[in-house]
């Protein structure tokens, strides 16, 4: 039986014996999952960023191995926009793409019992001083806001009605974030900036076309560069852009290294002092053509 929630017990005991070690997107590439399980310290907790699975070419068995991480209690994860992508694809409100890499999970004999997993995980984590998120947050959110926001959406994922949920949850608009948004509105706009924000400007207004890490668009910047960012000071852990690569900061970790790309697959100890943040890495062989058309999800 797959356990949907987490181990709080079990967690204590692990956060005890030492940091976690935050991982980046997975996208289906479990042998480079395994490679760098085994140059961690042996039982080391894990976080990993999101983007489990999709476009790699071993979905369901990164998928296995993830969850039964999860349920000792070792592991935790945030969903990230390829997540939330299968689950609409299982929900049927959404195609699959041309280069996705899902029908092994949707053609498993426990496909159900997979997705119900997958939609009761969280899309913030906040332990131990560090937030995480798969990809970004808005510059007038506090970590309390992002928490309260990402919950809102974690009890839609969760609830009965989720399928209905997920077929008004995809768009870009809107874009900006303000304190009257309400409903679906206020949800589509947290689950994009969770876990599709690159770029924004001053004010928070989100651009989703622009992958390269130094094209930004007029007038637009990363989000953790932002001036004025009501999260600054508080470690904020991320992956998503694979493009820009590692980023190591006092208070901003990056770690989507491109490994379906060909990159790397990367781990960093959550270590408050940075100093500690030790970084380990591991090649992976390219699933995935990097200058292939681009596509936003």
């Amino acid at each position: 039986m797959i356990a949907l929630g987490h181990h709080p017990h079990t967690d204590d005991i692990f956060r005890a014996m030492s940091p976690p070690h935050a991982i980046g997107d997975l996208q289906g590439c479990c042998s480079p999952l395994q490679t760098l399980l085994a140059a961690l310290p042996p039982n080391a907790p894990l976080r990993f960023v999101g983007d489990l699975i999709n476009r790699g070419p071993e979905s369901l068995a990164t998928l296995r191995q993830v969850i039964a991480l999860c349920e000792t209690g070792r592991a935790r994860t945030v969903l990230g926009n390829h997540d939330i992508h299968l689950l609409a694809v299982a929900a049927g409100v959404r195609k699959p793409g041309k280069r996705d890499t899902l029908g092994d999970i949707l053609s498993a004999p426990d496909s159900d019992q997979l997705i119900t997993w997958l939609r009761h995980q969280p899309l913030a984590i906040f332990e131990n001083g560090f937030l995480m998120v798969h990809a970004g947050v808005l510059p007038q959110w506090t970590t309390g806001d992002v928490l309260e926001l990402a919950g809102a959406v974690e009890r839609e994922l969760r609830s009965p009605h989720w399928k209905a949920f997920l077929a008004d949850a995809f768009g870009n608009h809107p874009d900006k974030w303000s304190n009257d948004l309400v409903g679906m509105d206020r949800l589509r706009l947290t689950i994009n900036a969770l876990t599709r924000l690159r770029f924004c400007k001053p004010d928070g207004t989100m651009e989703f076309d622009t992958t390269d890490a130094d094209g930004a668009p007029d007038g637009h910047m990363p989000w953790f560069d932002v001036p004025g960012r009501r999260t600054r000071g508080t470690p904020i852990v991320f992956g998503h852009w694979s493009t820009r690569g590692l980023v190591m900061r006092d208070d901003v970790m990056g770690l989507d290294t491109g490994c379906v790309w060909g990159g790397k697959l990367t781990a960093a100890k959550l270590s408050l002092a940075p100093a500690g943040r030790d970084v380990i890495q591991v090649d992976c062989e390219q699933a995935q053509d990097p200058l292939a058309h681009k596509k936003k999800w």
